[in-house]
């Protein structure tokens, strides 16, 4: 009797540890305001790539130099000068696909020159490519332009509060005279204040 009882008890908890530890996973909007934590979030990525193409597409100048043509254009990856770790390929990819989107330009792809590069040398030396139809070196479109940028913050802190400043800066720089043709930055402040039950 008493191991019988032993043994319904055991499956008892059991079964309720494993209804306890069920997990119930949902999809959500991926453009909804993300506040899990004070940090650079989701939100923050997509407010400052869509306030910084907005503002480049706009521009005056841009809508000169995209005028009669579409300059062709290389991204450098955002430097990132916070104290956290952020995705900036991420953030990069995203105003270079909105930019791209936007029909005034056109792009290189600097992160893919070295396996492009393995490609050519392939069709070029390794015999299993008919040569009149392997792509020749040299023939590839340079950038006009370069769009590059950072991210900075500055961070405050004291017993009851948390205050983090995001600034976001880009310039569009003409390659072959060096002078920037467009810049633009965007801010963000978010702050967290101390619960009563804590952190």
């Amino acid at each position: 009797m008493k191991k019988a009882l032993f043994i319904a008890s055991a499956l008892s908890v059991m079964v309720l540890a494993g209804c306890s530890s069920k997990q119930v996973v949902s999809y959500g909007d991926a453009t909804a305001v993300e506040t899990t934590d004070i940090n650079f979030g989701s939100t923050d990525l997509q407010t400052v790539a869509n306030q910084m193409t907005d503002s480049l597409i706009a521009s005056p100048i841009i809508g000169s130099l995209t005028q009669n043509k579409r300059p062709v254009v290389f991204v450098e990856r955002l430097k990132n000068k916070t104290s956290e770790h952020i995705d900036t390929e991420s953030i990069t990819d995203s105003i270079a696909t909105k930019v791209l989107r936007s029909g005034k330009f056109r792009f290189v792809d600097m992160s893919r020159v070295e396996a492009v590069r393995k490609q050519l040398n392939f069709q070029q030396t390794g015999g299993l490519v008919d040569p009149s139809k392997a792509i020749q070196f040299g023939q590839q479109v340079g950038a006009e332009y370069m769009l590059y940028g950072n991210l900075s913050s500055i961070v405050k802190t004291n017993e009851d509060k948390k205050d983090v400043y995001y600034k976001f800066t880009m310039r569009l720089m003409d390659l072959k005279s060096g002078i920037i043709e467009w810049a633009d930055e965007t801010e963000i402040r978010k702050t967290r204040e101390k619960a009563s039950i804590g952190w």
